[in-house]
């Protein structure tokens, strides 16, 4: 088959496979709700994967987090995944979507999607710290990056 873009579900573990081979910057994500895929043709080329909010004080069980999204460059396949997932957790019972860009990325396929940019968080050491009770080893990727928080709502 062959064609333009169009949103195709994915398993986890094709998720996993193309955000291994495709992703700057992060591993594979620690949660898990849902993921979708974006194909030109017969090949992925796009995915995104959907979890609970890994800031704990968001996890209040309306709100979905976008924990990773990867594509191969393929030209507006980012802004269809963002459109599909929200989408997808919309039909789900979801009511609050976020996300998180790295300070330099533009943000342009969520502005595209409907996401707005509505906090700056600050750089920080890594995930341990003088709070957590359990130190967690730096990840590289996660460390002395500023990010930007984006959310959607129903």
């Amino acid at each position: 088959m062959s064609g333009g873009l169009r949103v195709v579900p994915v398993t986890r573990d094709q998720a996993l496979a193309h955000l291994a081979a495709h992703h700057r910057h992060h591993g594979r994500p620690q949660g898990y709700r849902f993921a979708v895929g974006v194909a030109e043709g017969d090949r992925l080329v796009g995915v995104a994967m959907a979890g609970r909010p890994v800031a704990r004080a968001l996890d209040n069980g309306q709100t979905i987090e976008i924990v990773r999204v990867a594509t191969d460059g393929t030209p507006n396949a980012c802004s269809m995944l963002y459109g599909a997932c929200w989408r997808a957790a919309r039909a789900l019972g979801y009511t609050h979507g976020i996300t998180y860009t790295q300070e330099g990325e533009s943000g342009a396929s969520l502005r595209a999607s409907g996401w707005r940019l509505v906090a700056e968080l600050p750089a920080r050491k890594g995930w341990s710290g003088h709070s957590v009770a359990r130190p967690r080893e730096v990840r590289e990727g996660d460390a002395g990056i500023v990010r930007l928080r984006w959310e959607v709502w129903a």
